[in-house]
């Protein structure tokens, strides 16, 4: 019966994924933008929803842009939860464009792909990130500084690169940390998680057969550069999401 059960929670999941895809391949260029972000936000809550994953949003999130977001990265959940709650970009790896479904649905979300073993394609990110950042286009970026996943538990070393855009183009920056946590008792949850050799079916998989999830996203205040080199902010930073992340536990 529970093998069952999280079977048909899986069919569920997979017809939701297909109908995205759909979408996103035949029906977006139908779409204005105003249209294109209600259907992204209410496709990544219902998904949650499917994914019996609950949604609790702490502090401000950004109102309006131009702001670099910072968060710890745990899983490809990450980013539908951030689509569940705000309208946002990202930055993600180059390989995400090439992973199955997730990576149609990146490339809908007008994300920018970058190949961080690439000097060359970093600064080409970089100069798209920064006219991203300035006012003319004020969007609301995201970035994973620790150029991996984790267990959710720790916060791995920030890279400082991306913090160069917010310094060329004046914009904030503001830290946030994702915690998923079991909904019935508020203790971590590495269900969720995406690392190591996961597969994205098996992420799911994890996912529906553990207890109901929640994810916890607590937004630390906007902050300006004042001054620092982007290596000072991105370890300012990576304390800073350190500090949340504790908070939420």
């Amino acid at each position: 019966m529970y093998t069952f059960t999280t079977l048909f929670k899986l069919a569920r999941v997979g017809l939701h994924l297909l109908r995205g895809l759909v979408i996103v391949r035949w029906g977006f260029d139908h779409f204005n933008d105003r249209q294109r972000q209600e259907h992204k936000k209410l496709w990544a809550q219902q998904l949650l929803g499917l994914l019996a994953i609950d949604l609790r949003v702490i502090g401000e999130l950004p109102a309006v842009g131009p702001v670099l977001l910072v968060a710890n990265h745990v899983s490809w959940l990450d980013i539908v939860a951030l689509l569940a709650c705000c309208r946002c970009r990202f930055v993600a790896k180059a390989d995400i464009a090439h992973w199955p479904v997730v990576g149609t649905f990146t490339r809908a979300t007008d994300t920018l792909f970058i190949t961080r073993e690439s000097r060359r394609d970093a600064l080409r990110v970089v100069h798209q990130l920064t006219q991203a950042l300035r006012p003319e286009e004020g969007a609301t970026m995201v970035v994973f500084p620790e150029g991996t996943t984790s267990n959710g538990t720790q916060v791995l070393a920030f890279h400082a690169n991306l913090f160069q855009a917010a310094i060329s183009s004046d914009a904030p920056v503001q830290t946030l940390a994702l915690r998923y946590e079991d909904a019935a008792t508020g203790q971590h949850s590495v269900a969720p998680a995406y690392i190591d050799d996961d597969t994205l079916l098996g992420s799911i998989w994890r996912t529906l057969a553990a207890p109901r999830q929640r994810v916890v996203l607590r937004f630390g205040p906007p902050r300006r550069c004042d001054g620092r080199t982007r290596q000072q902010w991105a370890a300012d930073a990576q304390a800073d999401v350190a500090t949340l992340l504790a908070s939420s536990g």
